[in-house]
This record gives C-alpha cells, sequence and structure tokens, in this order.
C-alpha cells in the first residue's frame, strides 16, 4: 500500500491505462490514457504546486501570504489545495462558467471565490477576470499572481517528469501525444521533452470549435477547461505538429463515450482527447502506441455534460451531434472549423499560428498594468 505524508506527494506519477477506443475490431495501435485526473484535485494539481514551489524559492511568495489566480477551473482547485496546504491566503477570480460543485470545493478547501458578471467583447470571460484580479492585486499589496498563461513554472511542471513517466512504461515506440490546450503549458512542455528523446513523435493539440489558439475566430462557446478566447504566452507552436477542432455536442457525447466504452467519467478535455486519440490509433501499425492525456474529472459536469436536458436545451441531444468516425480536414487559417476539424500546423511560416488581431495574454496583461 502505499503510504505518503502529504497529498502533494500524489501529484505525479500518475496511471496509464490502455483503451479501447472509438472503434470496433479495427487494427490500429494501442491507445493509453495517461489519467492526470486521478491526482487529488485534476491535472492543474502539478502545475500549481510547481508555481507555488517556484514562487517560494524566488522569494514571491512569503510565509502567509497571499495567492490571486484567474481561473474556471482545474487551476483554481489545485491552487487552492497547495495553498491552503503550504498555509497562504487562495483567492479565485472565475466566471460564470464556474459549477456550483467546483465552487463549493474551492470554498471548501479554504478558498475565496470572486465571480466576475460581465462577458468581455473582444478579450471574453479571461479579460473581464484579469481586469477584476488587477483590481484584487491593487487592493492586497504583496500578493502573488502565479500567471498561469505565461509563466514558465507551467510547462515546466512538465518539462521532464511527464516525459520520463511517459518512456518509462511505453519505451521509445510512442507514435502521437493528443493532450487539449487551454493555458497551453502542460502539452507544450510534456511536448517538448517527449520530442527530445523520441523527435519522431507526432503532438496532437487539441482544442474547442470557437476558440482563437489555431487561427479561428472567437464565438461563444459551451466547452471549458480547454480553448480560449485569448492566446496563452505557454503554447509552444513549434512543437506542435497538427491541430483538432471539436464542437461543445462533439466533445459532450465523446464525454459519454468515454464513459460507456471505458469506464472513466471525466471532464470535456478529456473526451475531446478519447475522440482525437481513439482515430489516431488507426492511423498507426499494432507495435505504436497513441499516449492521450486525459486531465479533468467529470465531478462538475452533472448538470451540463451529463445532464440530457441541458443537452436538449443546446440542441446536442442526439446521436448526429456525436463525433464521425473521422475529422474533416481543413486549410490551416484559412477555412473555420464548425465540426471535428484538423490540419496540420504550418511551420514554414507562410501562414501564422493565430490572427494577428487577437489578444495575446502578455500583451493584456500589460495593458491592465499587471
Amino acid at each position: 500500500m502505499l503510504k505518503v505524508s502529504s497529498v502533494l506527494e500524489l501529484m505525479k506519477n500518475t496511471p496509464l491505462v490502455s483503451l479501447r477506443g472509438r472503434a470496433v475490431n479495427r487494427p490500429r495501435a494501442q491507445l493509453w490514457g495517461k489519467l492526470e485526473l486521478s491526482m487529488p484535485g485534476q491535472m492543474k494539481d502539478r502545475v500549481a504546486l510547481k508555481m507555488v514551489t517556484d514562487a517560494e524559492a524566488r522569494g514571491d511568495l512569503q510565509p502567509g501570504g497571499t495567492i490571486v489566480e484567474s481561473s474556471s477551473g482545474t487551476m483554481a482547485e489545485g491552487l487552492a489545495r497547495v495553498g491552503t496546504l503550504k498555509g497562504y491566503r487562495v483567492i479565485i477570480i472565475t466566471d460564470p462558467r464556474i459549477d456550483v460543485s467546483t465552487a463549493a470545493k474551492l470554498r471548501a478547501l479554504g478558498a475565496e471565490v470572486l465571480v466576475v458578471d460581465a462577458y468581455h467583447p473582444t478579450g471574453g470571460w479571461q479579460q473581464s477576470r484579469l481586469e477584476r484580479l488587477r483590481d484584487v492585486l491593487r487592493d492586497v499589496p504583496g500578493a502573488f499572481w502565479p500567471r498561469q498563461y505565461d509563466s514558465p513554472s507551467n510547462p515546466g511542471a512538465y518539462n521532464s517528469a511527464m516525459a520520463q513517466e511517459l518512456t518509462e512504461a511505453l519505451g521509445g515506440n510512442i507514435a502521437a501525444l493528443v493532450a487539449s490546450v487551454g493555458s497551453g503549458g502542460s502539452l507544450s512542455g510534456t511536448a517538448a521533452a517527449l520530442k527530445q528523446r523520441l523527435p519522431h513523435v507526432r503532438v496532437v493539440a487539441v482544442d474547442a470549435v470557437g476558440s482563437v489558439q489555431f487561427h479561428q475566430p472567437n464565438r461563444p462557446r459551451l466547452q471549458s477547461g480547454h480553448g480560449n478566447s485569448i492566446i496563452a504566452g505557454n503554447i509552444n507552436y513549434r512543437v506542435i505538429d497538427e491541430a483538432h477542432w471539436l464542437s461543445d455536442g462533439e466533445v459532450f457525447q465523446g464525454c459519454r463515450e468515454l464513459a460507456r466504452r471505458e469506464g472513466i467519467f471525466a471532464g470535456g478535455s478529456s473526451g475531446a482527447v478519447y475522440i482525437v486519440g481513439s482515430w489516431l490509433a488507426e492511423q498507426f501499425g499494432p507495435d505504436a502506441h497513441v499516449v492521450g492525456i486525459f486531465p479533468d474529472k467529470g465531478d462538475r459536469y452533472g448538470e451540463t455534460i451529463y445532464s440530457d436536458d441541458y443537452l436538449a436545451k443546446h440542441h446536442i441531444a442526439g446521436p448526429e451531434c456525436a463525433a464521425a468516425a473521422a475529422p474533416h480536414a481543413i486549410r490551416y487559417g484559412v477555412d473555420v472549423a464548425e465540426r471535428w476539424s484538423h490540419a496540420p500546423l504550418p511551420h514554414d511560416g507562410g501562414v501564422p499560428y493565430h490572427a494577428p488581431d487577437i489578444t495575446l495574454s502578455g500583451d493584456l496583461t500589460r495593458e491592465l498594468g499587471l
């Protein structure tokens, strides 16, 4: 039996589980799920712990100090857990998309939860939250802001640890790595380290239809956890080979498939990764391994993803809303994704990775005086 002195010691070495995938009786590579959702919180536990310990080492976070961050989900929970255990005051700035369960969990962990109520016309909920965060930093002198979108501690939490865990378990025949992109740190850090060990590995980013991160127009969406209305500075486009976009209905139905076929009750980011990973496993031979990173539990989605009434209300309840067997190929930076689509990233410089008029997280924080 594993014995540890603190839950902080459980924020590593997550299980790797063999998956059947969506296809039935088709020759394919072995699909694996890296269950980051099995940590005490979820995937961002690793990142939160790294950010806090790095800040302590730099002297940016003093004993008994305050941590303030903008988050609507797993980063908030990670910081609340790590911060409280280490004796810090934690203030989370979030938006109306936060569910009752997550808000209750944050408060139970000792965090203060502040909810903005106005959607910014260009920067979306992220900009609205950052504007409120600016006010809190002004009112709480000496407070530490982890800067999840731009902090090198974000990808740093994955730079070597995740790649080492994967290669120790699977060896050198990892054909593809699939992960969702929100703040960009976990995929970028893992991919950079994995490509150093295995240059051939195909790195696939999973995004939401309506997210701006891979040269798509910003539109309202129901998905949370992955996707963004601004460009996070932690996204390292150079280590990403391919992007996939999925609609709300495809992702929510994918979560239900994941629960039924694999027994994994997960959130939207994991459901999206499951769809893409299942398809990728069909593109390689039987000796290859395809790894999907599953970051989020399904606990906080009982009234959305797993609610028949919610899906019906948003017209995404029928089987016709589920993802097809394969994605639709589009031209990067030219075509608009409306359903599951994919495109290789243009590393030749011919097409920018994102639209030029999209807000960058670094520019936004400077504009706000942060």
